[in-house]
């Protein structure tokens, strides 16, 4: 019966917009909790100080709902249409990750995984809770444990049938479903994302320091960036793409499903000089229902300052210095620093160094 019912969920999943699902244990992941630890005593987690809290729960799924006895896990595609990488080179233009070109993902695959634990309800009466990425979930080892795919040397989870452009969810259940064969790591030798890294962000293969990754950076870091990180942020003011579009394993990848991941136009490839000028209402306006939103204008405005900084372009100057007064101090350095760079001679406008390179000094 329990194998009967696991196809019946996973011809629902697919029904529902899912790419794949798989099923593992919630005690299926029993490496996990020290390789986080590991993670944080490193130090990689930078200022994501929530990836201490609870790390027992995050280590150990089981613990997080003991009565738990499955967790099905479901892949949802967001591949985008074109290069992500080709905005890279429109230095007066800004680059916003794939992923936050859309609607909020945690919107679109929360309202496909309640309709999905609906129906799971309502046909066996068992007991679920629904996560992405909003709880100390560990979804990567626990969707290679299910077997949808396996963490590659970017940290990031890809499979041979998904590529690396897919959204995670879990549900836990009550019910106790046959599980699936967790996936092998299939990266061979290929080093594609580790070399296209910008700032070096991979101490070893597998191995992610958060505090160097543009990600991280234009999303999670709050204050000044690092002046000798900044030129390689390039004109990337919302993540970065660098080594998940590089992946081989895209050649697999599957088409996104849910047309709310398609990238609005003001977010593909939009001016820098216009971003520039957002006040905290325009930001909200522009960004509403995008995950951009959670960031903040002065954030952002930062992020687009060191863009401009780096473009080059001596036209985005007077962008840059309308800004140097900002009431935020964060963003008024951001735009000395950039003004600076893009009018050498007109003397030193840019504030003191940021804070110092995480690997210890300042570079």
């Amino acid at each position: 019966m329990s194998a009967e019912l696991a196809g019946r969920i996973r011809e629902r999943a697919l029904a529902e917009g899912f790419a794949e699902m798989g099923i593992c244990a919630p005690d299926a992941i029993p490496e996990a909790a020290g390789r986080l630890e590991g993670f944080v005593a490193a130090g990689y987690h930078g200022e994501m100080r929530w990836l201490e809290e609870r790390m027992a729960w995050r280590g150990n799924p089981a613990a997080l709902w003991p009565a738990a006895r499955s967790v099905i896990m479901l892949a949802e595609p967001y591949t985008p249409e074109d290069d992500p990488l080709a905005v890279l080179g429109m230095p007066d233009r800004g680059a916003i990750s794939v992923y936050a070109r859309g609607r909020d993902y945690h919107d679109l695959v929360k309202k496909r995984l309640k309709r999905l634990g609906r129906w799971l309800v309502a046909e066996t009466g068992a007991e679920i809770k629904v996560f992405v990425d909003t709880a100390p979930v560990m979804e990567k080892p626990l969707g290679q444990a299910a077997g949808l795919g396996w963490q590659g040397k970017h940290t990031n989870l890809l499979g041979r049938n998904l590529g690396n452009w897919f959204f995670l969810g879990a549900i836990f259940t009550t019910l106790d479903l046959p599980r699936d064969a967790p996936e092998r790591e299939h990266c061979g030798s290929c080093r594609a994302c580790l070399d296209i890294c910008p700032t070096g962000a991979f101490p070893a293969p597998f191995r992610l320091d958060a505090r160097r990754c543009i990600s991280y950076l234009t999303i999670e870091h709050a204050g000044p960036v690092d002046e000798a990180l900044r030129p390689a942020l390039g004109n990337r003011i919302y993540g970065c793409d660098d080594c998940l579009a590089v992946c081989p394993w895209n050649k697999f990848a599957q088409a996104a499903r849910d047309t709310g991941y398609a990238g609005r136009a003001e977010q593909m490839r939009p001016r820098l000089a216009e971003l520039a000028a957002l006040d905290d209402a325009g930001f909200r306006e522009v960004f509403s229902g995008s995950p951009i939103k959670r960031i903040g204008r002065n954030r952002f405005v930062r992020n687009v300052l060191y863009a401009i900084g780096n473009s080059g372009e001596p036209r985005l100057a007077a962008a840059a210095a309308r800004l140097t007064g900002d009431a935020d101090p964060v963003v008024a350095d951001a735009a000395r620093w950039a003004l600076a760079r893009l009018r050498p001679d007109a003397g030193d406008c840019a504030a003191p160094s940021g804070p110092a390179d995480p690997r210890g000094g300042r570079e």
